[in-house]
């Protein structure tokens, strides 16, 4: 067993780094970290470089070794709910959930309450400070219309870990999705970087450089009528809407999506009787068919590596059976 200390992370540069700013860089390094808090801890001295406290608009510079003590944050006010939760596992360190379809991770603009945050202060007394005063808990994210596993801190020390593990991909995720179209290839990786997208800040963008770099790994799983296909996707980074926007930029859509062509234009090109039956799935399957289907990391308790999966929910499963029937 390990004791529960102030954690303290480590992040070195990489060589080919380009010029940064330090609290961004950590930001980006530390997911389900704030940079608003990274801010604050920089301000109270407790970021350094070579033993030295660093200011937040200091650049970063290529081989550097980053300190950053995360002290626990002051406790939050968020409303605790009795909502049900699915848990997949729990010990006194950790919560493995299984989240459905249609409910927010965390408070925000236009969704303050009934989110799986205000799930976890009814059930829970204690969880993590990391991420700030409206995500208790929450390590990383998954969509609203996401489906699967999620791992939520109960302590500082192991949020700390556990968000080490997604920066340098040690944790592993493994996600299954409908797609449209039927990729000609059984494996492939997709590569690119991915950006805000300049016309709409709510969606992201698959671009030629700028933006965050994203791989993706694909793989073809069944193909349904020539139409569309169940896929795998293995992430080795974790970037906003990755698989969404990856798996799309190379013409397989994720089915349902609206933002990312998942819906009108995932039709496009299907004769009559195609288009009607993936019309009549739409006026059932309300979501993307999306779903998170395996997590693995690190114990930072137990000392040993853990694994979890989730079947495909019940939703998903009904529109892969339409779908083999379909002839």
């Amino acid at each position: 067993m390990t004791d529960n200390p102030t954690p303290e992370v480590k992040i070195s540069v990489p060589a080919d780094q380009t010029p940064k700013r330090i609290d961004k860089f950590i930001a980006e390094n530390l997911p389900g970290v704030s940079r608003s808090y990274i801010q604050i801890l920089i301000q109270e001295g407790k970021v350094s470089c070579s033993g030295k406290a660093v200011k937040a608009s200091d650049k970063i510079i290529s081989g550097q070794e980053i300190t950053v003590v995360l002290e626990t944050r002051p406790h939050t006010e968020v409303e605790p709910e009795n909502i049900q939760i699915d848990i997949v596992y729990e010990d006194e360190s950790l919560v493995v959930v299984n989240k459905p379809a249609g409910l927010v991770v965390h408070p925000a603009v236009g969704n303050w309450s009934g989110t799986l945050v205000n799930a976890l202060m009814y059930h829970y007394n204690s969880l993590s400070t990391l991420s700030g005063e409206t995500r208790p808990g929450i390590v990383h994210r998954l969509d609203k219309d996401t489906s699967g596993l999620m791992v939520v801190a109960k302590n500082d020390f192991v949020h700390a870990e556990l968000s080490r593990q997604f920066a340098d991909k040690s944790a592993g995720r493994i996600y299954q999705a409908v797609v449209w179209g039927v990729p000609a290839k059984e494996k492939q990786t997709i590569e690119g970087f991915i950006a805000r997208n300049v016309r709409d800040r709510k969606k992201m963008m698959a671009t030629a450089d700028g933006g965050k770099w994203a791989v993706t790994h694909m793989s073809l799983i069944e193909s349904f009528a020539n139409m569309m296909s169940l896929c795998q996707y293995e992430l080795a980074t974790g970037r906003t809407h990755q698989i969404r926007v990856h798996t799309a930029s190379i013409g397989f859509p994720v089915f349902g999506d609206p933002t990312y062509g998942g819906r009108k234009q995932g039709m496009s090109g299907l004769n009559q009787e195609k288009a009607a039956f993936a019309a009549g799935l739409f006026k059932e399957f309300k979501r993307q068919a999306l779903h998170a289907r395996k997590l693995s990391f690190y114990h930072p308790v137990q000392e040993k590596m853990v694994t979890f999966e989730s079947e495909l929910p019940a939703d998903m499963r009904k529109l892969i059976e339409q779908l083999r029937d379909f002839r």
